[in-house]
């Protein structure tokens, strides 16, 4: 079964986007690109750097909450992964961006579950930390539409890029349905650089999340599907893309993915 809001990159439903001819090609935007220079965090449920596939992790932040003080607790320095989530995004965004710099925000606990205010401050951290963000996981609760919605715009007034992959069912969550993120569902494609465009949002690219191999908890791998998988091949593509262009703005690295989309005509 596939994942919800990926059925605009399913087949012969995957429709043309018309683009400006900028003259933005694939290799303007990526050839030779390794992602150096670039830091990408992980919001998630935290990275093994010990899996060959991930390799080094430049920093780590451990956020929880303490029910009893009913706050957020913070914790720096380094951390395992908890579920096997976060390594997976995490490698997938090595495979594409192979010399890009990762950090891993832990917010997710052992059951892949967390809190709405550890997340916000997860994400509030990744901020001051990254350039570009994968957020594979959202909230679905309207009580915090308004607190995501704020950290959303404060990244991209920051040039900071939010790459949010949609829910795996068909309702709306945060912050990956807000305008000034990349949000992603998932298409058919082999590699990052198979992406598509969908020109009827909220969800605005496909990448591969289908049958898509992985590196799981003890060096393992494993065969798996969804919309969170798609997230971190845009991420990489972000990263190879800021490496050799920095001074793009997050609407800009909007209209660039748009551009070298499978399906643009332009």
């Amino acid at each position: 079964m596939r994942p919800a809001w990926s059925e605009p990159f399913a087949g012969d439903a995957l429709r043309s986007v018309p683009t400006a001819d900028l003259g933005i090609t694939h290799d303007w935007a990526f050839g030779g690109s390794t992602g150096a220079g670039v830091d990408v965090a992980v919001v998630d449920s935290g990275i093994d750097a010990t899996h060959p596939e991930v390799g080094e992790v430049a920093t780590g932040t451990a956020l929880t909450w303490d029910a009893y003080e009913e706050q957020v607790v913070v914790e720096d320095g380094p951390h395992g992964d908890l579920f096997g989530h976060g390594t997976a995004c995490a490698g997938i965004i090595r495979r594409t961006a192979p010399a890009c710099r990762l950090h891993s925000v832990r917010v997710l606990g052992r059951q892949l579950s967390g809190k709405g205010p550890v997340f916000a401050a997860g994400l509030r951290h990744a901020l001051t930390v990254a350039r570009v963000v994968n957020i594979s996981l959202s909230t679905g609760r309207p009580e915090y539409f308004g607190l995501f919605h704020e950290i959303a715009d404060e990244a991209a007034f920051r040039g900071v890029i939010l790459v949010c992959a949609v829910n795996n069912v068909a309702t709306p969550s945060y912050p990956s349905q807000f305008s000034s993120v990349i949000s992603v569902a998932a298409n058919d494609g082999a590699t990052a650089f198979d992406l598509d465009c969908n020109p009827a949002p909220p969800v605005e690219f496909g990448a591969p999340g289908i049958d898509v191999s992985v590196p799981w908890l003890g060096g393992a791998s494993t065969v798996t599907t969804g919309n969170s998988f798609a997230a971190p091949h845009v991420t990489g593509l972000v990263a190879l893309l800021l490496a050799k262009h920095p001074e793009l703005t997050p609407y800009e690295v909007k209209t660039v993915l748009r551009a070298v989309a499978r399906n643009a005509a332009g």
